[in-house]
């Protein structure tokens, strides 16, 4: 009988998902995760400025975002998610009804 329970826990999903539409653009964290710090803030443009990331205003792309950063060099990945959600904001990200 245990055998039995086994199975069906493993056939249940780990998360269950919405059935709304997709968001559009992906986490700034995925983006991050991508990239190996220290980085210029040109080459982050250079590899993933037509990326379209998620924001509490809907989804722009980065390299719009970077043009509104001040910093030229991030010393580490938490250096860059910093400064891009000063420009973006937090809080959470809007769906489609």
């Amino acid at each position: 009988m245990a055998e039995d329970e086994e199975s069906d826990e493993d056939e249940a999903p780990a998360v269950e998902l919405g059935d709304g539409e997709s968001v559009e653009g992906v986490p700034l964290a995925q983006v991050s995760a991508r990239l190996m710090w220290g980085i210029e803030k040109s080459y982050v443009r250079k590899r993933e400025g037509d990326t379209t990331i998620r924001t509490p205003d809907g989804p722009r792309d980065l390299g719009d975002v970077l043009d509104e950063v001040d910093l030229a060099y991030f010393e580490k990945r938490q250096e860059f998610e910093d400064a891009v959600r000063d420009v973006i904001g937090t809080g959470p990200v809007p769906t489609a009804e």
